[in-house]
């Protein structure tokens, strides 16, 4: 197995000079812990886990000495466990903790951050964490967050590799999780398998007790179903059995645990009759591809999902430039009742900057014409662009570019 160097080290070896606490949230099973484990080599930081059953009673019984037992500098990993801790590590904070005491892991990133700031407001760095990015895979790790500035454009293709419309299919059919793309576990169907079983026993059951299993599995296959689409919880409540109210109480569970993310509309008081329905995207593509249960890349690309999956894909790694980078992202998608449509529009530097994903590779300059509504908004439009297959950076104007998505 190898290690896959991440974007975030710099980040996290910088923030810990300034914070004596920080903590590392994202979802199941993204490299948290071994990115962490990767930066302690050659410190005198140790590392204990509340997966071990004795460590997390002690630490829900006894915080205080549980904390004498682990001095600083730690690493304590899946702090979800043991809340307790929180209100004394604000105590060795407050009396003086060093740079860089005490890094926190865990999942449940929603409940993380309110635990953390009630007891730890402003005295902890909460950073997420994502799967692994474009850069980190078939990139020299170098990271910014994605925009369509020409020269952030032209120097973010000196660090990424292109690829052709068939390669970007085998980057999204395999996905971005490092168990699988490490090489650790090499049966990706297997890995995607465990992987499910894994998060509704351990996290599913914990924030749905007494849930049914196998029928909350079916859910989240019919919510893959329609990956990259408006949300219609009626639709997927129906494929399941199950109430619309139980459908929504479930999706804000796939919410929390970030197996899904939402992507809101976009309106403000001069855009009149906008949609006001969310779309809903999955962090993981590969995740998508097993429980649809595509058997390939090639049957992906050329099946029912291809143009909604690789959406998905492009959103998904736009959002992991910021992350990435420790920066908070302004992102909508934009429709109104007249079908106008811009599939993502970013909100940066007082500008809106409309992105449209399209599967084709040479994709027609009529697809930005949608751009112009957003004109009658009170933001002012900036440049935007098409993301496509295209393999070379182009543009139809100086106003819209073309983009190959290998170059988020």
């Amino acid at each position: 197995m190898a290690y896959i160097t991440r974007t975030l080290e710099k980040r996290i070896l910088e923030i810990s000079k300034e914070y004596s606490c920080l903590l590392l949230t994202g979802p199941r099973q993204v490299g948290k812990t071994t990115m962490l484990e990767h930066l302690m080599e050659g410190t005198d930081r140790t590392k204990v886990t509340l997966d071990d059953t004795e460590q997390r009673k002690l630490a829900k019984t006894d915080p205080e000495l549980f904390l004498e037992m682990h001095p600083a500098p730690v690493l304590i990993d899946e702090v979800q466990y043991a809340p307790e801790l929180f209100s004394y590590i604000k105590i060795k904070v407050d009396n003086g903790a060093q740079p860089g005491s005490y890094w926190l892991t865990g999942s449940q990133s929603f409940q993380l951050m309110d635990l953390a700031r009630e007891s730890l407001a402003g005295r902890t760095a909460i950073i997420h964490m994502s799967s692994l990015s474009q850069g980190e895979l078939y990139g020299d790790c170098v990271n910014s967050t994605f925009s369509v500035n020409l020269n952030s454009l032209n120097d973010r293709r000196k660090h990424l590799a292109s690829c052709n419309a068939k390669e970007m299919f085998e980057r999204i059919w395999n996905g971005s999780l490092p168990g699988h793309r490490s090489g650790k576990y090499t049966d990706r169907d297997v890995f995607y398998s465990s992987y499910i079983q894994t998060y509704i026993d351990r996290d599913v059951t914990d924030m749905i007790p007494g849930v049914n299993k196998l029928m909350y599995a079916d859910f989240i296959r019919a919510a893959a179903c329609r990956a990259g689409q408006m949300l219609n919880i009626h639709d997927i409540a129906q494929d399941v059995g199950v109430s619309d109210d139980t459908a929504k109480r479930w999706l804000t569970v796939m919410e929390k645990s970030e197996i899904i993310f939402f992507l809101r509309p976009y309106s403000n008081n001069l855009l009149k009759r906008t949609i006001k329905t969310p779309k809903m995207y999955f962090f993981d593509t590969g995740l998508v591809a097993y429980l649809t249960k595509y058997s390939s890349p090639e049957i992906l690309m050329n099946g029912a999902i291809n143009g909604a999956i690789l959406e998905n894909y492009t959103v998904a790694e736009i959002i992991k430039t910021y992350h990435n980078d420790v920066k908070e992202c302004n992102f909508h998608y934009f429709r109104d009742k007249e079908s106008n449509e811009i599939d993502l529009v970013i909100e940066s530097d007082g500008e809106l900057h409309p992105l449209e994903i399209k599967k084709s590779s040479s994709p027609a300059p009529e697809l930005v014409s949608a751009f112009g509504v957003l004109d009658k908004g009170s933001v002012p439009r900036g440049v935007g662009a098409i993301l496509c297959l295209k393999e070379e950076l182009s543009a139809i104007d100086r106003n819209s570019f073309i983009v190959p998505i290998w170059m988020i």
